[in-house]
């Protein structure tokens, strides 16, 4: 008789406790798969910022605006070496439903600060030479079918025409794809000399400035010159590098770090006191077995492994499912989430850390019943009975 059936045995013998245990196991990990891929998603373009590249924006919130004129001021700013400006427009396509990130720029420092963002050049000078033109990310014409030359209309939920109405009528000059791959290109730039002529209010300010320095290193030095070039002015500066700005602007909606631990910590720890008494009161139950399995030769080791092992196999048996569920799950919404999170992709890295837990989640709760098995004596176990 070998142990694997043994142990096939033991966990089957009550089926209904173990559908329980391996359902509350499915329900952490479920969660577990479902939020770290959520918080990878939101993570991926914090993660994704170059080392050499600062953000300036207002120092009350980064929703109001600065003065034009800080553009040219810190760009003679020692250390810089190209700076751009942007402005948020807020589009959407057809629908308001269809939220597009669309931003107006000065185009050519714009390709200059974000040269991962890169364009063939016959489309870069089409774009620089039409006021009317716009740059798309590759994600996004393939998400609408847009091709070069097409005429799209894009509207704004925030500004409007001053023709009337609040759409914009763009030609497409030129799409463009980033140096990496997994980057996001569900995006949209146009010239800010074209938002300035257009809209009814907005064109005398810019959102916030993007720029890259000589040297990471110089970093810290260029924001605090920045700073305090424009400190105990109207509009006082706030610059930051790219991806503590990224990391801030993903926390508007809550400390999403905090949360994650909240939940995940919770969900386990209370499947570890389910899991942990469950195994501890199956054992309790099987002590004349055991010792009757002792009394027939089975060594103290081989017992203990069993009951370990039983104990892994029910953590990846609900765990496992847990995560296939999840991932189904995160694959359905797609449709509707994709144009917010495109990396909603759980990768091998939140599988393999999935599995690690499950197997922590077994051998903690599964070594305190097995060392018991392990020092269980059979004269005592069978008073016991």
């Amino acid at each position: 008789m070998s142990d694997f059936y043994l142990i096939y045995k033991n966990m089957t013998r009550k089926p209904l406790r173990l559908f329980l245990t391996c359902f509350s196991i499915f329900i952490a990990f479920l969660i577990f798969g479902t939020i770290i891929t959520f918080k990878s998603a939101l993570d991926a373009g914090v993660e994704m910022s170059a080392d050499n590249r600062l953000v300036v924006f207002n120092r009350i919130n980064f929703t109001v605006p600065l003065p034009e004129s800080y553009f040219h001021k810190v760009a003679a700013v020692e250390g810089v070496r190209d700076v751009t400006h942007l402005n948020w427009f807020g589009g959407y396509y057809q629908e308001p439903a269809n939220i597009i990130s669309v931003m107006a720029v000065e185009p050519e420092s714009y390709l200059d600060v974000y040269s991962d963002q890169l364009v063939p050049q016959e489309q870069r000078e089409a774009w620089l030479r039409n006021r009317q033109g716009i740059l798309v990310g590759q994600k996004l014409a393939e998400m609408y079918g847009w091709k070069i030359g097409d005429r799209v209309p894009i509207s704004s939920n925030i500004f409007s025409h001053r023709d009337g109405g609040q759409t914009w009528d763009f030609v497409v000059e030129g799409i463009f794809h980033n140096a990496d791959a997994q980057a996001d290109t569900r995006m949209a730039v146009f010239h800010y000399k074209y938002f300035q002529e257009t809209a009814t209010f907005g064109g005398d300010t810019i959102g916030w400035l993007t720029l890259t320095t000589e040297d990471a290193s110089l970093n810290e030095q260029v924001a605090k010159t920045i700073d305090a070039m424009f400190a105990n002015s109207p509009y006082e500066t706030d610059t930051s590098t790219e991806k503590a700005f990224s990391k801030a602007f993903i926390e508007q909606i809550g400390n999403i770090g905090l949360i994650i631990f909240g939940v995940v910590f919770m969900a386990f720890f209370t499947i570890l006191v389910v899991v942990g008494n469950t195994m501890a009161l199956a054992i309790r139950e099987r002590t004349g077995e055991i010792a009757v399995l002792k009394t027939l030769g089975f060594s103290s080791p081989r017992i203990f492994r069993m009951v370990l092992s039983e104990s892994l196999l029910i953590a990846l048996l609900g765990g496992l499912c847990g995560l296939a569920m999840a991932y189904f799950l995160l694959e359905g919404i797609k449709s509707t989430m994709g144009q917010f999170l495109p990396n909603l992709i759980m990768d091998g890295k939140i599988v393999i850390q999935a599995v690690g837990y499950m197997l922590l989640l077994g051998i903690v709760t599964g070594l305190l019943p097995a060392l018991n098995a392990l020092r269980l004596n059979i004269v005592t176990a069978f008073n016991r009975g």
